[in-house]
């Protein structure tokens, strides 16, 4: 397994890590995903340590908390081999406290995680969306003291507009916060829309990018294919409507470049599809899933090989949506890059 730097950090992580999302089925939404209990969830644990993967990703509104339930108690025992990763900041209630990064929120979050988890720390604590109702500044000192009381260890955000995360990187700078070294951000080959502003900020700011759903929302799985009608047990049926768009001949187009690189390399399209992915700019880690062993060993066959240049570009041609990008002012910055391009970055930057 490849270890990496988790953005502008000391920590290396895994360039694969499992996120725990399938773990407990409880609730309707965040607990849909599967229903993986502890003994099944120990013994991916076991097939991930096997193959190097030591992070392990979760969130509180993952089954209602029943996620960080069974991986906390999957991992037990070994918890000085793994890296915690858990989010926060999306409702867990209905009362007024019981969503967003407020302090008492934060707190409450994070002591009710370190027990769920069954552990004394939090190695990697994000939050999950952006809290537009509580300042920058509050948020920020909270983290302060969590870090300081020694409960995280790294601090990260999901789904940050890049003004959003700007902001509070340039307010942790202001009050000697800690930065936020991780940004857990939707990006797949069909799903390109985190290059227009997001990975240039990760790149200047050295915020490195964990991604979920490399597959697409499982439409890069293989089992979605032109002319061809989707599977009777695919998720797509319940979820379709909850995930990001993505216009089907493109979609098309993709699977298709990727079932002809399939041919070439021997490789699946899942492999092939994460393998494009680890390749690209800020990216420390990719989050793949899985629901039973056969699902995971296919995934963890995404590292150890390289795609070619023509592979390379083939994907990156195939992926390319010119009606959807770029947006103003995207383009015109682009022309200017073009003619004044930036230095090469070099590591101390």
């Amino acid at each position: 397994m490849e270890y990496r730097n988790l953005g502008r950090s000391g920590i290396k992580v895994p360039a694969l890590s499992f996120g725990a999302g399938t773990f407990g089925g409880r609730g309707p939404l965040f607990g849909a995903w599967g229903d993986t209990d502890a003994s099944a969830a120990r013994r991916l644990v076991d097939i991930c340590l096997d193959a190097g993967v030591t992070m392990f990703d979760t969130a509180d509104v993952y089954s209602d908390g029943a996620s960080e339930e069974v991986l906390g108690a999957a991992v037990k025992g070994r918890r000085d081999q793994v890296i915690l990763s858990t989010k926060t900041s999306l409702p867990l209630g209905d009362g007024p406290n019981d969503a967003g990064s407020s302090r008492p929120r934060l707190i409450a979050a994070c002591e009710a995680a370190l027990r769920r988890l069954g552990t004394d720390h939090i190695d990697l604590f994000q939050l999950h969306a952006f809290d537009a109702a509580t300042p920058v500044e509050e948020v920020l000192s909270t983290l302060d003291e969590l870090v300081r009381a020694g409960k995280v260890r790294y601090t990260g955000v999901s789904n940050f507009a890049g003004w959003q995360l700007m902001k509070s990187l340039a307010v942790a700078e202001r009050y000697g916060h800690p930065r936020y070294v991780a940004h857990q951000v939707y990006y797949s080959l069909i799903g390109r829309e985190y290059e227009w502003e997001l990975m240039p900020l990760g790149l200047d700011q050295g915020v490195g990018a964990m991604v979920w759903s490399p597959l697409g929302w499982g439409r890069l799985t293989g089992k979605v294919r032109r002319d061809q009608p989707l599977p009777e047990r695919s998720r797509l049926h319940q979820t379709a409507d909850s995930a990001p768009p993505v216009n089907e001949e493109r979609l098309y187009r993709v699977v298709d470049t990727l079932d002809r690189i399939a041919g070439e390399t021997g490789r699946t399209i899942p492999q092939i599809a994460i393998n494009w992915l680890l390749r690209r700019p800020t990216v420390s880690s990719v989050i793949i899933g899985a629901r039973d062993e056969d699902q995971l060993r296919e995934n963890l066959g995404a590292v150890g090989w390289s795609l070619t240049t023509e592979q390379l570009a083939a994907l990156d041609a195939a992926s390319f949506q010119t009606a959807s990008y770029p947006y103003y002012p995207y383009q015109h910055q682009e022309g200017f890059a073009r003619l004044n391009p930036p230095p090469v970055a070099t590591p101390d930057r």
